[in-house]
């Protein structure tokens, strides 16, 4: 069968749905598995052990956006490419992400070790957490490669269509994770260590069957280092999308920390309904992102074959989907939120402060569901300025404003709210752009 079969020709919901629901899987594994660390941690029943291993968090987050830089950005420019039918190109691109992700993970490794005592103090590490969080720092700081490379091939792949395979990779590291952390943890009496040394082997092993699936089934991609060479072009290309894409991930972390510091001043009680309400949401939106994700590469081939019929085909599809996904979502999540809250922790205040924020996290998901469709649709197209503009925006920017002005307004329902007035305000702006940008190709 023709490489580009399903690029070309096979009907717009088959196409989208053989590329999107793998990816819409692995996000879903991925979940469990982020759910499934921190259960075994806190059995440990350590509070400073569990706190240790809390601090690091931002790491992983960190190394996973340095891995987007290559892995979305490098599939960004693969995808145009195929669709110019300049698979040597592509091929060499492939070829220079795969290596130079590695050499991001040697880089970051030293540099962690160099700076660990900052860093955990930046950290919030202190007296009573240090000794769990270097245990935990030091064995994720040697795997740091394995954690950034992993986003690399992961990515790639789904570029010629190998989106099961992609996936295959992605959850079959994550089970032998789950797997790993109880028997470090508990039978090794290992503790953050072993939690750690888990993340890294399932990482390892989920490397190694990317780099295979590339090398046995990819006919257009390549590992080898002969494949390096990239022109000036593809090489800003690579960068200038990669990094909008690494931004969008450290921004969530910057809008959790936002919302947690001002919510604060009204009670712990009130982080912790918060920290639930967002655990529930992100259920909601990984799955919308592996959405997104999933229709990336057929965005970005109709886009440089300069199919605008069928790429205007795929967004609309794209949009259908992910808003009507998100308006099914949001009104069952509404409905049970007291149910929901309750069974992350039976208290009648908690129970009540979550289910309101739950329903106003989930009132504007439609409105995610639009910017995660043209975030992804610039990174496609190589639109580095609006892709990194709507990065930055809703948790970032726009939240931050949103924050400000409406905690002043109506202090602690200000802050509940903030989330769903950037949204909207956000995809407001992915809409003009988009529109502004179609009246210029026209």
């Amino acid at each position: 069968m023709n490489n580009n079969e399903l690029f070309e020709n096979t009907s717009i919901p088959k196409a989208y749905f053989t590329m999107a629901l793998p990816v819409v899987f692995s996000m879903v594994i991925s979940l469990v598995y982020n759910m499934a660390d921190t259960y075994f941690v806190a059995k440990t029943m350590n509070t400073n052990l569990v706190a240790g291993v809390s601090l690091c968090a931002p790491i992983f987050t960190f190394m996973i956006a340095l891995g987007d830089i290559f892995g979305i950005g490098g599939s960004s420019v693969i995808s145009r490419l195929f669709g110019q039918q300049m698979n040597k190109e592509a091929k060499n691109v492939s070829g220079f992400c795969f290596y130079a992700s590695i050499l991001c993970g040697i880089v970051v490794t030293i540099f962690m070790f160099i700076l660990k005592d900052p860093m955990l103090n930046f950290l919030g590490v202190n007296k009573e957490t240090w000794l769990y969080a270097n245990q935990y720092y030091n064995i994720i700081a040697l795997g740091s490669t394995f954690i950034i490379l992993s986003l690399t091939p992961s990515n790639l792949i789904r570029t010629e269509g190998l989106a099961t395979l992609s996936m295959v990779g992605t959850v079959l590291g994550s089970i032998l994770n789950i797997i790993l952390d109880p028997i470090f943890i508990f039978s090794f009496h290992m503790g953050a260590q072993g939690a750690a040394l888990a993340s890294v082997i399932g990482y390892i092993l989920s490397d190694f069957l990317l780099i295979y699936f590339t090398r046995a089934k990819a006919n257009r991609l390549s590992v080898s280092f002969k494949d390096c060479h990239i022109e000036k072009k593809e090489f800003l290309d690579i960068f200038t999308i990669g990094i909008p894409a690494s931004i969008t991930n450290l921004m969530s972390s910057i809008g959790v920390a936002l919302t947690n510091r001002y919510l604060v001043v009204f009670g712990n009680e009130n982080v912790a309904a918060m920290g639930i309400a967002l655990k529930v949401n992100m259920i909601l939106l990984l799955i919308m992102v592996g959405f997104a994700f999933g229709a990336q590469p057929l965005l970005g081939f109709n886009y440089g074959a300069k199919n605008t019929e069928r790429l205007r085909a795929f967004i609309k599809f794209d949009i259908f989907i992910e808003v009507t996904f998100a308006l099914i979502t949001a009104v069952i999540l509404s409905i049970f939120a007291p149910y929901i809250i309750q069974s992350f922790m039976n208290d009648a205040q908690i129970i009540q402060t979550g289910s309101l924020m739950l329903r106003l996290l989930v009132l504007s998901s439609p409105c995610v569901g639009i910017i995660l469709v043209f975030t992804t649709l610039f990174q496609s197209e190589g639109k580095a300025l609006p892709a990194l503009i709507l990065s930055i925006s809703r948790q970032g920017v726009i939240y931050a404003i949103c924050i400000v002005i409406l905690s002043k307004l109506f202090t602690f329902h200000g802050i509940l709210i903030s989330q769903a007035i950037a949204d909207v305000v956000t995809a407001i702006i992915a809409i003009l752009i988009y529109s502004k940008q179609k009246t210029v190709t026209k």
